[in-house]
Parts: C-alpha cells; sequence; structure tokens
C-alpha cells in the first residue's frame, strides 16, 4: 500500500516539474537495495540549509529507521531529484553524512517547528530520528575531482562489460551453470546485472549534472547520453518482463534478449569516457 502512494507521489512530482500538492518541499531520493541492488526511489520531505539537502528518517513515526536510510549509507551516496525552476526535473549526484547528535537535535527541532506533523513523528517513534545531510556533487572546488570521477566510471564500465561477458559465456555453454538449479540462478545473474546497469546510469544522471554546470560545452554530448539512458531504460524493463514470463530459462532466448538488451552499449560508454575525459582531464599549463 505505501508502495502504491510512494509510486503516484514520484509520477505527480515529475508530471508537475517537482510540485505535489500537499507536499510543499520535497525530492525524490534513488539509493540501490542493499540486498539486491536494485534502485529504489522515495519521495522525501526535505530543507535547503547551507547548499545541502536534508532529509529526516522518520518513517512516519515507526519504530524502525526507513529502508531508504539504510540503503543510503551502505551505499554511500545516491541521486536526489528536485525541481530544475524550468517546470522539470533534475536529478543531482548527493554524498549522504549523518549529522552529529547535537547538530541532529537542533535540525530536527527546526523541522519539527516548521512542520509540525515532524513533533508527532518524534513522539510515536521512541526513537532518535537520524537527519542526513545529502551534499550534492560540486566539481568547481577540486581540480583534480572531475578527472578522478571519470576514472571511476571507466573501471565501473569496466566491471559491467566484465559482467556481461560472464553471462554470455554462460548462456552460450561456455561457463558451468551455478547450482542447485541453475534456470533460477541465471534469471538472478541477469537480474543483478540489470539493476546494476540501471542504477549505474541513475548515478550518472546525478553527476551530469555537476559535469554540466562545470563545463557548459558538454551539453550536447550530455543530452545524447541521456538519450541513450532513456533508450536502455525501456530496453531493461521489456528485459525484466521478459525473465518474469514462462520459457524465459532458455539460454537461447535469453542470449537474444540480453544481446538486444547490450546492443550499441559498448559504444555508449566509449562516447560518454571519450567526452567527459576530454573536457575534464587536466591540461598542461603554457
Amino acid at each position: 500500500m505505501a508502495e502504491d502512494f510512494n509510486q503516484q507521489v514520484i509520477e505527480r512530482f515529475r508530471a508537475n516539474g517537482g510540485r505535489v500538492e500537499g507536499f510543499p518541499d520535497l525530492l525524490l531520493l534513488t539509493t540501490a537495495g542493499r540486498r539486491t541492488g536494485r534502485p529504489r526511489t522515495t519521495p522525501l520531505v526535505y530543507r535547503e540549509d547551507a547548499g545541502r539537502f536534508l532529509v529526516f528518517g522518520s518513517n512516519g513515526g515507526g519504530p524502525r529507521h526507513p529502508l531508504w536510510y539504510r540503503n543510503l549509507l551502505a551505499a554511500g551516496g545516491g541521486t536526489a531529484e528536485l525541481p530544475d525552476g524550468r517546470g522539470g526535473t533534475v536529478a543531482h549526484s548527493v554524498r549522504p553524512v549523518e549529522l552529529d547528535p547535537d547538530e541532529r537535535a537542533r535540525q530536527y527541532a527546526e523541522q519539527a517547528r516548521r512542520v509540525p506533523a515532524f513533533a508527532e513523528y518524534a513522539a510515536r517513534a521512541d526513537r532518535d530520528i537520524p537527519v542526513v545531510a545529502l551534499h550534492p556533487l560540486d566539481l568547481s572546488g577540486d581540480p583534480a575531482l572531475p578527472a578522478a570521477i571519470v576514472a571511476g566510471l571507466r573501471l565501473h564500465h569496466a566491471d559491467l562489460r566484465r559482467q556481461l561477458a560472464d553471462l554470455r559465456d554462460q548462456l552460450n555453454g561456455a561457463a558451468p551453470a551455478p547450482a542447485p538449479d541453475p534456470a533460477a540462478q541465471l534469471r538472478a545473474r541477469c537480474l543483478s546485472f540489470c539493476h546494476g546497469l540501471d542504477m549505474h546510469h541513475i548515478r550518472e544522471e546525478g553527476a551530469f549534472t555537476a559535469f554540466q554546470r562545470r563545463y557548459p560545452q558538454l551539453a550536447p554530448a550530455l543530452d545524447r547520453l541521456r538519450a541513450d539512458h532513456r533508450t536502455v531504460a525501456e530496453a531493461l524493463a521489456r528485459f525484466e518482463a521478459h525473465l518474469a514470463t514462462p520459457g524465459a530459462d532458455d539460454p537461447a532466448a535469453l542470449r537474444a534478449e540480453l544481446d538486444r538488451l547490450t546492443d550499441g552499449l559498448e559504444a555508449h560508454f566509449a562516447y560518454e569516457e571519450e567526452h567527459l575525459l576530454a573536457a575534464s582531464a587536466p591540461h598542461p599549463q603554457p
């Protein structure tokens, strides 16, 4: 029931440029699930404070910390989607920092003053509700940071390439299928690859925002990469639907679907690496 409600809020948020009636200050936080790696998006009330976004693990006054909080800290980051001021939304790559007890108490008290429902949540929760500061990626301070991010991106591409090669070997019979249920394990590996690729692109969307702010000349290349991401997301949805259908255990059919999913992926990786690295690599001073 809560998932259905959240999905409705997410859809209204994106359809209305980040505005949802009844929620004056809302962002969408996307993190990877700790067990599945699957992207999880949660609408959260937030407050901007000195360039960071404060979010509150109230869980509606429930006795446990919310799942998004545990996923976020385990992953060490995620994306926060906010209004872009032009009728749309924009994703920001964010780094979480949990506030220390003194600042947590002060910031939560301020939030409860502004939004009385948070005082009710605290009274019901019987726990210290965590407050997390989401720090958006900023490439303007450290001249070495952009190139370091691109280096990490290339490593992640290499890992995705390796996973894809392993999957293809298994589907072709070149690698032994895992026991005890080879068909179920094969589906699970395919899903794991899908979730990893999906989350990789979601994180990149947040980084693109920072790169475009730092290097405005990248706008055309980033627009193309965002369009590629939408195409891959649609292909991922089709592939996941295929995995849920009868007969999806057939390796030949899975290989055909996987090839359709990953067609053009290598070209996408190469284009991304070339353009981001060309803009962000340090250049010798004359």
